[in-house]
């Protein structure tokens, strides 16, 4: 990790979001004291603890891979994290209990770890973790191991948790619509830095740089030229011409290399001709079931295409197929290159 400067709020729900690589995990084991940082500081609450041992952190940590006992039952696997207390039978039965309660896993506590799905192994590693009331709770691509469906289940499932026990949650993901769905703030990271740091939709509707726009979610990415600067920025690319559109707080010159970004959601086809609207080839289409995806290529565009996300254009869909393609600029955001 390359320069970190990172503050996260008392019981907030934060992810740390890139693709592989990129130095998520070691942020996260360097909060959780498996990694020491060669220079800074780490607080909690005030507290210094850049080098304090793992084991007496006010954290926890779930991962991928459930790190469950083979050879222990459910309630033996959840009261390991008590093993340094000194409880009574009753105390621990009534912590394993509540614990379990809280991960809707009431009843599995004689069950076998060979006995549990993967969904379920991984509520008995967040009930583990959780049963000390750790301060901050470090989670480490903890659904990436599920299928699709569960995962979804196991997203609003864990986000209600955290919500009902109001502990800080570091989620560590490379899944852009998890860290959207999950997270009060998101910290979007790329080679070991943090590249853009805010609420999911403005880090999906208002991405500060083309690298971030590029990574969230579908996105098509014009490269253009700034022609005049007056009220709005009038910027030409090769896929839509001359367009008008807000500057988006960006200072830019006439001559300028910018990139339009737009999201395929934003743009629309017709089978008639429209006001505003551009001339387009059909050269693909398929169907996701609450939209259907396009590929078009704009009249003088040469190679270059745009993606359009629509679920009622109801001309003929074929490749080669002509149509209109309509937009609103206000849509669009103008990037600095």
């Amino acid at each position: 990790v390359d320069n970190i400067s990172l503050s996260i709020r008392k019981g907030e729900f934060f992810s740390l979001l890139g693709p592989s690589g990129c130095g998520k995990t070691t942020l996260l084991r360097i909060l959780g004291g498996f990694e020491a940082p060669s220079v800074g500081t780490i607080m909690i609450e005030g507290q210094d603890i850049t080098h304090m041992p793992a084991h007496l952190r006010p954290t926890n940590t779930v991962f991928q891979n459930y790190a469950i006992f083979p050879h222990l039952n459910v309630e033996q696997n959840v009261a390991y994290g008590l093993r340094q207390q000194k409880l009574s039978r009753e105390e621990q039965t009534e912590k394993v209990s509540a614990a379990l309660a809280m991960v809707q896993l009431e009843g599995f506590d004689k069950r076998g770890a060979d006995e549990m799905s993967g969904g379920q192994k991984q509520r008995v590693a967040l009930a583990r973790a959780l049963i000390k009331r750790p301060k901050v709770l470090l989670l480490d691509e903890p659904l990436g191991a599920l299928d699709k469906k569960l995962r979804e289940e196991m997203q609003i499932e864990l986000r209600m948790l955290q919500q009902q026990v109001g502990i800080t949650f570091v989620f560590v993901t490379h899944d852009q619509e998890e860290a959207l769905t999950l997270s009060d703030r998101v910290a979007v990271m790329n080679e070991g830095r943090i590249i853009q740091q805010a609420p999911p939709r403005d880090i999906y509707e208002r991405p500060s740089s083309r690298e971030v726009a590029d990574f969230i979610g579908q996105m098509n990415l014009l490269s253009g030229i700034v022609e005049s600067v007056e009220e709005q920025v009038v910027v030409s690319s090769a896929e839509l011409g001359s367009v008008s559109v807000n500057a988006n707080n960006q200072a830019v010159h006439p001559g300028d290399r910018v990139t339009l970004a737009v999201r395929p959601e934003n743009l629309s086809l017709s089978d008639i001709p429209a006001t505003g609207g551009l001339p387009v080839t059909l050269a693909a289409s398929a169907f996701w079931g609450h939209t259907t995806y396009y590929r078009i290529i704009p009249e003088g565009a040469g190679s270059n295409t745009l993606d359009v996300s629509q679920r009622d254009y109801h001309g003929s869909k074929n490749s080669g197929d002509q149509a209109w393609l309509c937009f609103d600029s206000s849509n669009f955001l103008l990037l600095k290159d």
